[in-house]
């Protein structure tokens, strides 16, 4: 019945420097609403807040003293709604003000308005931020608390003189009052905000300081806490903002509304990475431009999320040029994303109001199908309609749809409207019909290509082990197919029914005759080759690896360890197309090849004697040239290394591996490093090898290099990223009598805190020697780590020792523990796991001989 027009809010934490909790906070609010059909009660959101003083109703606007009387408030817990009830009746078409005091708790979470503590040149310090989306504005102040009701605000923040407030707004005022006890405080007035949904309404008071500069006429302000000011860690962010904004205003033709940009950041040390903080500038500033038009309801999520995911890569590339943005994209986004999407509880991108109001908390939203598969989805439509058409018809729907609200079916009308404009682009049907197959359906295809008859067909890509997973869809969806032939690119095809023949697609007896789909992974949807174009693929791999763009190889690797996984191919086909490694230089590629070969949660199952002696041979040989390439930076000169992104990703990932397999020069690498960090305190290990020089320098040596370690983690100085990886390096050790120790050390309450004693536990059973140990270790302490930590340490153990577990007297033995000090509730749940433990271990020593015997074959390649 009412629309909120505009806001008068002030909010009062009551919070001193250095004082002790419980926190709270109070305030007021006035809201402005029109009433759009008589009622006698005025209903608005309201969580976890109480009332404070009496609530009342003015109006109708613009009578003066005007007022309606309100019998009563109340609050429906289970609605997060506040009720007035009023005497007399608010009128169709008229202005009211809604008048109402709060007060509510300040926790230390991280949703609504919350407390942090963090520690700023050697002293602890607080901070009150707020995180409000999605529906977290309710338990900051009473509001009408949906993404289509926008309305402009006035923010007046009450703070201790010895903070800062920073709201939406520039502030405009800063005043001083007295409370009941004479005590003084702040008050900080903003400027009266451009019109936004409530879950967009910011406040901050801390103790930050700040740097500036002008950009186009905008003054822009990066806070952060004043150690990382003065060590200029948020240089390289001030510098980057303004060029990231002119991008996004060049590139959609908007202007940036505010005059005004405050970014609060908190750099905790120099950032490891630039490119990573680049992108995440971007995010942020994207969703200044998404917040511009937002979704009508939280269904149409993706739209704000997806669109600023992909504009996150597009611009971060425009600003470091360095960056490859397909090869990124691909890595970050689509390969994470395909990988999560084909459970089969998973939903589509847009669901329906009803659906998600009856299944979903929305919090279930933010995850990875709404900003990874909407931001590959996106990426999908500017590739077939073209980045400059889709820029155009993103142009006209921000400018029609600015400081209002939209759904996506908006979005296809505007990109349908540049479409019909011009010839060049033809699409099979409706943008509308294309991408509804996207957005509206779960999951995505497998397409599956035969060359001698030049067939393609399509299928929802599920686990084709899991039985009840084969007849239950029979989605399709409208494909885009980027293709190329012997090296050169071919006009876009499309897929629009279940399976169809391309003549253009049949190939020649010659084994130089090849295909390749989805080029530059152009579409959100995986490829299952015949035989016969896999292995001249495998061919072309071994002769010529360059022949196919980087993104294709890494996506060619990617689909078919996947489809090895789920069913549809064999293991050996995937690791054919392995044996040209040797002549692979991109980290990016080889990062996922290790990741399928050498899963982290394998190692120990891999040290097996039939497999690991083969695979060490067969990858160490293809690994040295990339690791000489990269160990000769580490030697020689690593800050060279600074601008390489991937490396600073992933080179982590291809040293632990060539140390794991034993190259003598890894080990011997590592221990160089540690050594010269022992004699010398004060020098760095190279972060990107950090983890593994740590783990190495530790096994390689003996207690001297262990207590070294310990000492060096007990060191005030450690960050808490430092203290994770001695925690894991000490758990290294090659001599039992030193995890025994480690694992006694876990045991004391006052060297630990309890989540670390599981994490030593955790990392000693994921060690070769270490399971054992640590096995033992937890039958032999169980009375005491169960009374002092309870089920949880249990259950991430056992379901970290499930994955060692791989005889069938080791699963009896456990059985055996489970039932001799488990309740039976717990008994239950554990046995669950066990049988799925054994069922895994079945299935994963089937494999295991398929990879030693084709291992032994092709070792000598």
């Amino acid at each position: 019945h009412l629309l909120p027009l505009h806001y008068d809010l002030e909010l009062w934490p009551r919070v001193r420097p250095g004082q002790a909790g419980p926190f709270g906070f109070s305030g007021r609010v006035n809201i402005t609403v029109r009433c759009r059909q008589d009622t006698d009660a005025a209903v608005l959101h309201s969580a976890g807040l109480r009332s404070r003083g009496a609530a009342a109703v003015r109006g109708p606007l613009p009578e003066a003293g005007a007022a309606v009387e309100v019998a009563g408030l109340r609050q429906e817990a289970a609605g997060e709604v506040a009720v007035l009830e009023l005497r007399g009746r608010l009128r169709a078409g008229r202005r009211y003000v809604l008048q109402l005091g709060f007060q509510g708790r300040l926790e230390e979470d991280l949703d609504g308005l919350f407390l942090t503590r963090y520690t700023d040149q050697g002293r602890s310090r607080m901070l009150i931020a707020s995180q409000l989306e999605p529906t977290y504005a309710r338990t900051v102040y009473p509001c009408f608390d949906e993404p289509a009701m926008k309305a402009t605000f006035n923010i007046r923040i009450i703070h201790d003189p010895s903070y800062v407030a920073l709201s939406n707004m520039p502030a405009i005022d800063v005043s001083e009052m007295k409370d009941e006890n004479g005590t003084l405080w702040s008050v900080t007035t903003f400027n009266t905000s451009l019109k936004m949904s409530t879950y967009l309404t910011a406040f901050v008071i801390c103790d930050f300081d700040y740097v500036t500069r002008t950009e186009r006429g905008n003054e822009i302000r990066i806070w952060a806490r004043k150690e990382a000011v003065k060590n200029g860690y948020v240089d390289y962010a001030l510098n980057i903002t303004g060029q990231i904004f002119s991008f996004l205003e060049d590139l959609l033709n908007v202007s940036y509304p505010l005059p005004k940009t405050g970014e609060i950041t908190d750099f905790l040390k120099r950032t490891r990475n630039q490119s990573k903080e680049m992108l995440r500038h971007f995010f942020l500033l994207f969703k200044w431009f998404g917040n511009l038009v937002t979704m009508k309801w939280w269904n149409d999520l993706w739209l704000n999320e997806g669109l600023a995911s992909y504009f996150e890569y597009l611009g971060a590339t425009f600003v470091e040029p360095r960056l490859s943005l397909d090869k990124i994209f691909y890595d970050h986004v689509v390969q994470p994303v395909l990988r999560d999407d084909n459970e089969i509880g998973v939903r589509s991108l847009s669901e329906s109001e009803d659906k998600i109001k009856g299944s979903f908390s929305l919090m279930s939203l933010f995850d990875s199908i709404t900003y990874n598969k909407g931001a590959s989805v996106t990426w999908m439509l500017s590739a077939f309609l073209t980045e400059k058409l889709f820029i155009r018809a993103l142009t006209s729907y921000l400018k029609e749809f600015s400081f209002s609200n939209a759904n996506q079916d908006d979005l296809w009308t505007h990109i349908q409207m540049v479409i019909d404009a011009q010839d060049e682009v033809q699409l099979p049907v409706s943008v509308k019909q294309i991408m509804d197959s996207w957005t509206c359906q779960n999951g995505f295809p497998v397409i599956t290509l035969n060359l001698t008859t030049g067939t393609i067909s399509q299928e929802q890509f599920l686990n084709k082990k899991n039985e009840n997973s084969t007849d239950s869809y029979n989605n399709t969806w409208i494909i885009p197919i980027s293709w190329m032939r012997n090296g050169s690119s071919q006009p876009l095809m499309w897929l629009d029914k279940s399976s169809k023949v391309f003549p253009e697609m049949q190939v020649l007896e010659s084994e130089y005759d090849w295909i390749l789909l989805n080029v530059n992974l152009s579409g959100y949807y995986r490829v299952n080759y015949d035989q016969l174009n896999l292995n001249r693929l495998a061919r072309l791999l071994e002769n010529d690896p360059k022949a196919i763009p980087a993104v294709s190889r890494f996506q060619l690797i990617d689909d078919v360890f996947a489809l090895t996984q789920f069913g549809y191919i064999q293991i050996e086909t995937a690791l054919e197309l392995t044996k040209y490694l040797a002549r692979e230089d991109e980290l990016f590629i080889w990062n996922m090849v290790l990741l399928n070969l050498v899963p982290e949660n394998l190692e120990s199952t891999l040290k097996n004697y039939e497999v690991y002696p083969l695979l060490k041979k067969y990858l160490l040989k293809r690994m040295l040239p990339i690791y000489h390439y990269y160990a000769g930076f580490i030697r020689q000169n690593v800050d060279a290394l600074e601008d390489d992104y991937f490396a600073q990703v992933y080179l982590e990932k291809l040293f632990a591996t060539a140390c794991w397999l034993g190259l003598q020069d890894c080990l011997n690498l590592s221990s160089e490093l540690y050594a010269k960090w022992m004699d010398n305190p004060e020098y760095k290990i190279p972060f990107l090898i950090r983890r593994t020089v740590c783990c190495y320098g530790v096994a390689m040596g003996s207690d001297k290099e262990w207590n070294f370690a310990w000492e060096m983690y007990n060191h005030t100085a450690s960050t808490k990223e430092d203290k994770d990886i001695l925690l894991s390096a000490m758990s290294c050790a090659k001599e039992s009598w030193l995890l025994y120790r480690y694992l006694q050390y876990g045991l004391s309450s006052t060297i630990f805190s309890s989540n670390c004693t599981s994490i030593i536990i955790l990392y000693v059973v994921t060690k070769d020697i270490g399971h054992r140990i640590a096995w033992e270790f937890l039958t032999e302490n169980w009375p005491l780590l169960s009374e002092r930590y309870g089920k949880e340490l249990l259950y991430d153990v056992l379901k970290v020792m499930g994955r060692f577990v791989n005889t069938d007297v080791q699963i009896q033995e456990l059985q055996v523990f489970y039932n001799a000090t488990l309740e039976e509730d717990e008994r239950l749940a554990t046995t669950l796991l066990l049988e799925i433990t054994k069922s895994e271990n079945v299935e994963r020593r089937e494999l295991l001989i398929k990879v030693a015997n084709w291992l032994q074959k092709n070792v000598d390649d």
